[in-house]
């Protein structure tokens, strides 16, 4: 595999040593286009929204629009522009077996319609979701809501930010609990006893019910503790808002204590785990 060049950073073949994470020198540079890529999608996603769409069922049973296809041609066309010679892993493209996709040490991993049933219900509660993978890390992630203009980004070793509607944009960080009642960040659309005994260990909570990889974005603004995702996710689904909320402070572990990590095995689904704003606190005790 030859070495890929590209915004001032180095990105290595499975055979060279890792030293240290590229993107902290060129992390804007990266960071402006996929913004831009992601907007775009996010609008061809509104253009969708506006109609009397059809909802077919893929083979998972899950639900598929002709606006997550849209946007994933707009991303994946993009993408190739831009890093013609990093794959892309979308959910809306066909799955290379692990045999393959294990000698990938960069790639990108998204999802061009995260929060599919949030789009069929229109509560607005739905991202474009892109990020790039480093040796099992996501290291740069943006998610977009078409719905409300808005962005959320982040680099590993430059920071988390929210771009909102007048374009203006501003660095967020988490927040670490001091008093009241822990927020839990908790979907709208799935919910189990897991998750219910969780709470009960928990104590005082209060639930901030979002959809989509925004409840990683409420993490990195400061607006909520903890998500604990006790329930089948893919890793399309978490990777662009994991990388947000590590650029902000925070951390995503499996119910292990280990980093979730992704690229790691056959299946693209991930295993239960705990997001949270203050990684000093011990939230896997609740379990």
């Amino acid at each position: 595999m030859a070495v890929i060049i590209y915004c001032g950073f180095q990105m290595r073949s499975a055979r060279q040593p890792r030293k240290h994470h590229p993107v902290t020198h060129a992390g804007n540079q990266l960071l402006a286009p996929l913004l831009d890529l992601a907007v775009a999608a996010g609008r061809r996603i509104l253009e969708i929204y506006a109609t009397d769409f059809e909802i077919a069922v893929k083979s998972d049973r899950s639900p598929v629009t002709a606006a997550d296809l849209a946007a994933h041609q707009v991303i994946l066309a993009g993408l190739q522009r831009l890093t013609p010679d990093l794959p892309v892993l979308s959910e809306e493209s066909s799955h290379l077996p692990y045999a393959e996709r294990r000698h990938w040490d960069n790639y990108w991993l998204v999802d061009p319609l995260d929060g599919t049933k949030e789009f069929i219900s229109r509560n607005g509660d739905f991202t474009v979701n892109i990020a790039l993978v480093e040796r099992g890390e996501p290291i740069v992630g943006v998610v977009h809501i078409p719905v409300e203009h808005t962005s959320y980004y982040g680099c590993m070793g430059v920071g988390a930010f929210r771009r909102d509607r007048d374009g203006a944009a501003r660095a967020i960080h988490v927040h670490t609990l001091t008093s009241g009642p822990v927020r839990v960040v908790a979907s709208r659309s799935h919910r189990g006893e897991l998750l219910d005994g969780y709470l009960e260990k928990l104590g005082p909570h209060r639930i901030v019910s979002r959809g989509s990889a925004l409840k990683f974005c409420l993490l990195a603004e400061g607006l909520a503790d903890v998500y604990p995702r006790l329930g089948p996710t893919s890793e399309w689904d978490t990777a662009a808002g994991h990388a947000v909320l590590i650029a902000a402070g925070g951390q995503v572990m499996a119910v292990d204590g280990a980093p979730l990590r992704y690229n790691s095995k056959e299946s693209l689904l991930n295993p239960h785990f705990i997001a949270c704003a203050d990684p000093a606190r011990d939230w896997r005790r609740y379990l």
